[in-house]
């Protein structure tokens, strides 16, 4: 059943807002006064913690909007997930795949220890960005003089986590649309590469040093491929807030990570091989409507994520209706107006966490500057 997204946003955000201050506070302190004696017992803190918060946004996926998740993999591998440390690959196609990820995540059993390679300003987002942070997910900043040591430095604090973690890249570096795609048919093009229909070049740098560093304490790599039917529109926060479904395919391969090459190019050319794979499947489906060859696995929704929030639900309606009786907040005119200005704050936190989960608006993929019309349908038949 879809709701006008108005209605929904405020009350959601509201709670997810206090619950989030709440978790943010209790990790600060943690991370200061517990993390320099023992960074193992903070980790094992930090994982309830960050999971008490982001359940909240599983709950939206499973049983608010109720997105439909259909996994295809074989049976050894979902048998090890969660269960292993894994770099996890996936073409970033959709606004909410990074939240996909999360669901299966914490139908792995790993959502608190999951970490992904993200851009800096993420981690400035109020509630969301803060918790991702003292997860210590790692920030780059697009310049790989100053990124590579990020990483590296990252990477050497994972090797001590005390449980199984995934660590999420996008390879393509952003997320898909047609004008990125163009552009990247373009490039592949004067370069002789395998032209793509589906996804973005993937850029091999940060892959290629992830591999190299992960080698000694992580033994897989879960490569994923992201799709939705043609018939659907791709999700969207916006549409999950009102309560809008649709069905969600995403194929799992797992590799040895020792089966991978030894030098940088040979990681790197892996990694490009690894894309024209994907596309090959997503171009396959788009025509066939068989989306992958592995078997389809049943992954029945955890009900943690209704637990989780109805108790945030009443802790947090128990400390508002206390701090209103304590202060009498809306007998007086400034009291009115501070209530109004939270909630006119929180609508304005919401607005900037929706849309910085967006894809970028891009104008409609006419001519880009660089191309001349002829080469452009060249490359879109």
């Amino acid at each position: 059943m879809a709701f006008p997204a108005t209605i929904v946003i405020l009350p959601l955000g509201i709670l997810f807002i206090l619950s989030g201050l709440i978790v943010n506070i209790i990790q600060a302190v943690f991370f200061v006064l517990l993390r320099p004696l023992s960074k193992n017992c903070y980790s094992r803190i930090n994982k309830l913690l960050t999971e008490s918060l982001w359940l909240e946004l599983i709950w939206l996926i499973d049983w608010w909007a109720g997105i439909k998740i259909e996994l295809y993999t074989d049976s050894e591998t979902l048998q090890l997930m969660g269960k292993e440390n894994a770099l996890v690959i996936c073409n970033h196609r959709s606004d909410i795949d990074w939240l996909i990820g999360w669901v299966l995540a914490q139908r792995s059993g790993c959502l608190g220890s999951t970490v992904a390679i993200m851009k800096k300003e993420v981690k400035f987002l109020p509630v969301l960005g803060w918790s991702m942070w003292f997860a210590e997910y790692i920030f780059l900043e697009r310049d790989w003089a100053k990124d590579e040591t990020s990483l590296k430095s990252g990477f050497r604090h994972l090797e001590h986590m005390p449980f199984p973690f995934w660590l999420a890249l996008f390879v393509e570096g952003t997320r898909f649309t047609q004008t990125k795609l163009l552009q990247a048919q373009e490039f592949a093009a004067s370069k002789g590469l395998p032209i793509p229909r589906n996804v973005l070049i993937p850029r091999t740098k940060g892959f290629v040093t992830a591999v190299q560093s992960l080698r000694p304490f992580v033994p897989a790599i879960y490569d994923c491929t992201y799709a939705v039917p043609k018939s659907e529109a791709s999700p969207t926060l916006v549409r999950i807030f009102k309560g809008i479904s649709c069905p969600v395919k995403v194929q799992i391969k797992r590799h040895k990570m020792e089966e991978l090459p030894e030098t940088d190019d040979g990681i790197g050319q892996w990694c490009k091989d690894a894309f024209v794979a994907k596309d090959a499947l997503l171009e396959k489906y788009s025509t066939t409507e068989i989306f992958s060859e592995q078997d389809l696995q049943q992954i029945r929704r955890h009900k943690t994520s209704i637990l989780v929030v109805v108790c945030w639900l009443c802790l947090l309606g128990f400390l508002v209706y206390e701090f209103f009786q304590w202060t009498s907040l809306l007998s007086s005119w400034e009291g009115i107006l501070f209530t109004v200005l939270f909630l006119l704050l929180v609508t304005v936190i919401m607005e900037i966490f929706i849309h910085s989960s967006q894809s970028e608006r891009s104008k409609p993929p006419m001519v880009l500057p660089t191309q001349d019309p002829m080469k452009q349908k060249l490359l879109q038949t």
